[in-house]
Protein backbone atom coordinates (compact mmCIF):
# COMPACT_ATOMS: atom_id res chain seq x y z
CA UNK A 1 0.00 0.00 0.00
CA UNK A 2 2.72 2.41 0.71
CA UNK A 3 4.62 1.72 -2.85
CA UNK A 4 1.23 2.53 -4.04
CA UNK A 5 0.70 5.88 -2.69
CA UNK A 6 4.74 6.53 -3.34
CA UNK A 7 3.61 6.32 -6.97
CA UNK A 8 0.40 8.55 -6.91
CA UNK A 9 2.64 10.91 -5.49
CA UNK A 10 5.45 10.90 -7.95
CA UNK A 11 2.42 10.89 -11.04
CA UNK A 12 0.74 13.80 -9.24
CA UNK A 13 4.13 15.69 -8.89
CA UNK A 14 4.89 14.89 -12.81
CA UNK A 15 1.38 16.08 -13.47
CA UNK A 16 1.74 19.63 -11.53
CA UNK A 17 5.23 19.84 -13.53
CA UNK A 18 3.96 18.83 -16.65
CA UNK A 19 1.46 22.06 -15.69
CA UNK A 20 4.40 24.49 -15.73
CA UNK A 21 4.67 24.37 -19.53
CA UNK A 22 1.02 26.29 -19.85
CA UNK A 23 3.09 29.34 -17.99
CA UNK A 24 6.93 28.66 -19.96
CA UNK A 25 6.68 30.90 -23.27
CA UNK A 26 8.72 29.91 -26.55
CA UNK A 27 11.82 31.88 -26.03
CA UNK A 28 12.30 32.39 -29.82
CA UNK A 29 9.66 34.26 -30.28
CA UNK A 30 9.75 36.38 -27.57
CA UNK A 31 13.23 37.19 -28.91
CA UNK A 32 11.38 38.48 -32.06
CA UNK A 33 9.38 40.75 -29.69
CA UNK A 34 5.97 38.98 -30.30
CA UNK A 35 4.11 39.68 -27.28
CA UNK A 36 2.23 37.10 -26.15
CA UNK A 37 3.55 34.19 -27.67
CA UNK A 38 2.66 30.84 -27.45
CA UNK A 39 3.53 28.37 -24.34
CA UNK A 40 5.15 25.29 -24.62
CA UNK A 41 2.10 23.28 -23.69
CA UNK A 42 0.47 25.56 -26.90
CA UNK A 43 2.73 24.11 -29.33
CA UNK A 44 3.23 20.33 -27.62
CA UNK A 45 -0.50 20.45 -28.06
CA UNK A 46 -0.12 20.99 -31.86
CA UNK A 47 2.17 19.18 -32.04
CA UNK A 48 0.41 16.42 -31.27
CA UNK A 49 -2.38 17.13 -33.50
CA UNK A 50 -0.50 17.77 -36.62
CA UNK A 51 2.13 14.39 -35.14
CA UNK A 52 -1.27 12.47 -35.27
CA UNK A 53 -2.65 13.67 -38.93
CA UNK A 54 0.55 12.94 -40.73
CA UNK A 55 0.86 9.29 -39.16
CA UNK A 56 -2.58 8.65 -40.24
CA UNK A 57 -1.53 9.60 -44.11
CA UNK A 58 2.10 7.82 -43.73
CA UNK A 59 0.67 4.79 -42.14
CA UNK A 60 2.89 4.84 -38.87
CA UNK A 61 1.93 4.12 -35.50
CA UNK A 62 -0.35 7.29 -34.63
CA UNK A 63 -0.30 6.93 -30.48
CA UNK A 64 3.46 6.25 -31.10
CA UNK A 65 3.84 9.74 -33.07
CA UNK A 66 1.12 11.24 -30.52
CA UNK A 67 2.84 10.96 -27.84
CA UNK A 68 6.44 11.77 -29.05
CA UNK A 69 4.89 15.44 -29.55
CA UNK A 70 3.23 15.41 -26.15
CA UNK A 71 6.28 14.33 -24.33
CA UNK A 72 9.23 16.06 -26.14
CA UNK A 73 9.36 19.61 -25.04
CA UNK A 74 8.27 17.88 -21.43
CA UNK A 75 12.00 18.54 -20.04
CA UNK A 76 11.64 22.72 -20.76
CA UNK A 77 9.90 22.89 -17.73
CA UNK A 78 12.63 22.30 -15.75
CA UNK A 79 15.35 24.40 -17.90
CA UNK A 80 12.82 26.58 -19.89
CA UNK A 81 12.64 27.07 -23.85
CA UNK A 82 16.31 27.55 -24.97
CA UNK A 83 16.23 29.44 -27.87
CA UNK A 84 19.04 29.12 -30.88
CA UNK A 85 21.09 31.31 -29.34
CA UNK A 86 21.60 30.38 -25.74
CA UNK A 87 21.61 26.77 -27.50
CA UNK A 88 25.25 28.21 -28.95
CA UNK A 89 26.22 28.00 -24.68
CA UNK A 90 24.55 24.99 -23.46
CA UNK A 91 24.51 21.79 -24.36
CA UNK A 92 21.07 21.53 -24.85
CA UNK A 93 20.83 18.15 -25.93
CA UNK A 94 22.62 16.92 -23.20
CA UNK A 95 20.88 19.39 -20.02
CA UNK A 96 17.56 18.42 -22.16
CA UNK A 97 18.19 14.55 -22.00
CA UNK A 98 19.49 15.24 -18.16
CA UNK A 99 16.34 16.86 -17.52
CA UNK A 100 13.60 14.53 -18.45
CA UNK A 101 15.86 11.52 -16.85
CA UNK A 102 15.30 13.21 -13.88
CA UNK A 103 12.10 14.21 -14.28
CA UNK A 104 10.71 10.42 -14.95
CA UNK A 105 12.72 8.77 -12.87
CA UNK A 106 10.27 8.16 -9.69
CA UNK A 107 7.60 7.21 -12.11
CA UNK A 108 5.80 3.79 -11.87
CA UNK A 109 8.51 2.07 -13.69
CA UNK A 110 5.81 0.81 -16.46
CA UNK A 111 5.72 4.70 -17.30
CA UNK A 112 9.78 5.35 -16.50
CA UNK A 113 10.12 2.61 -19.06
CA UNK A 114 7.48 3.91 -21.90
CA UNK A 115 8.66 7.47 -21.66
CA UNK A 116 12.49 6.61 -21.88
CA UNK A 117 11.54 4.32 -24.56
CA UNK A 118 9.86 7.16 -26.59
CA UNK A 119 12.72 9.52 -25.95
CA UNK A 120 15.63 7.28 -27.25
CA UNK A 121 13.71 6.72 -30.44
CA UNK A 122 13.10 10.50 -30.94
CA UNK A 123 16.79 11.16 -30.53
CA UNK A 124 17.60 8.32 -32.69
CA UNK A 125 15.33 9.56 -35.34
CA UNK A 126 15.49 6.24 -36.91
CA UNK A 127 12.33 5.27 -37.29
CA UNK A 128 9.27 6.32 -38.98
CA UNK A 129 7.77 7.52 -35.98
CA UNK A 130 10.53 9.57 -34.59
CA UNK A 131 10.86 11.51 -38.03
CA UNK A 132 7.02 12.20 -38.34
CA UNK A 133 7.05 13.61 -34.57
CA UNK A 134 10.13 15.62 -35.78
CA UNK A 135 8.05 16.69 -39.08
CA UNK A 136 5.24 17.75 -36.34
CA UNK A 137 7.83 19.97 -34.18
CA UNK A 138 9.06 21.50 -37.55
CA UNK A 139 5.32 21.97 -39.00
CA UNK A 140 3.85 23.65 -35.93
CA UNK A 141 6.68 25.90 -35.96
CA UNK A 142 6.32 26.89 -39.57
CA UNK A 143 2.83 26.84 -39.03
CA UNK A 144 2.81 29.84 -35.92
CA UNK A 145 5.33 31.65 -37.87
CA UNK A 146 2.92 31.80 -40.91
CA UNK A 147 0.20 32.77 -38.04
CA UNK A 148 2.36 35.19 -36.44
CA UNK A 149 3.24 36.81 -40.03
CA UNK A 150 -0.24 37.18 -40.79
CA UNK A 151 -0.56 38.87 -37.09
CA UNK A 152 1.73 41.70 -38.30
CA UNK A 153 5.35 40.09 -36.67
CA UNK A 154 7.13 40.33 -39.88
CA UNK A 155 10.12 38.67 -38.14
CA UNK A 156 8.26 35.41 -38.38
CA UNK A 157 9.30 35.07 -42.24
CA UNK A 158 12.78 34.27 -41.66
CA UNK A 159 11.70 30.70 -39.93
CA UNK A 160 9.41 30.39 -42.75
CA UNK A 161 12.47 30.40 -45.08
CA UNK A 162 15.01 28.12 -43.66
CA UNK A 163 13.02 25.38 -41.67
CA UNK A 164 11.11 24.06 -44.87
CA UNK A 165 13.97 22.03 -45.21
CA UNK A 166 14.54 20.28 -42.44
CA UNK A 167 10.67 18.29 -43.13
CA UNK A 168 11.47 14.59 -43.99
CA UNK A 169 8.57 13.12 -44.29
CA UNK A 170 5.88 13.71 -48.20
CA UNK A 171 2.94 14.31 -45.98
CA UNK A 172 4.84 17.00 -43.58
CA UNK A 173 6.06 18.69 -47.28
CA UNK A 174 2.62 18.52 -48.66
CA UNK A 175 1.05 19.88 -46.07
CA UNK A 176 3.42 23.16 -45.37
CA UNK A 177 3.26 23.42 -48.99
CA UNK A 178 -0.77 24.15 -48.80
CA UNK A 179 -0.33 26.08 -45.67
CA UNK A 180 1.94 28.83 -47.28
CA UNK A 181 -0.52 30.02 -49.31
CA UNK A 182 -3.57 29.70 -47.09
CA UNK A 183 -4.93 32.39 -44.92
CA UNK A 184 -5.22 30.60 -41.45
CA UNK A 185 -8.67 32.18 -40.30
CA UNK A 186 -10.24 30.70 -43.67
CA UNK A 187 -11.56 28.05 -41.52
CA UNK A 188 -13.86 30.61 -38.99
CA UNK A 189 -14.90 32.52 -42.17
CA UNK A 190 -16.09 29.79 -43.53
CA UNK A 191 -17.95 28.43 -40.57
CA UNK A 192 -19.28 32.09 -39.71
CA UNK A 193 -20.80 31.50 -42.97
CA UNK A 194 -23.03 28.82 -42.35
CA UNK A 195 -23.92 29.75 -39.13
CA UNK A 196 -25.39 32.85 -40.35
Amino acid sequence: MKKKKEDLECILDFIFEAGLLKRCRRSGWSVLGIEPCESVADHSFRCAVIGYILAKTEKADANKVVLMGLFNDIHEARISDLHKMAQNYIDEPEVSLKAFKEQVKKLPSGLKKELNDLRKEYIAQTSIESLIARDADILECLIQAKEYREEGWLHADEFMKKAPAFLKTPSARRVWKAARGADPSRWWFKLSKFLR
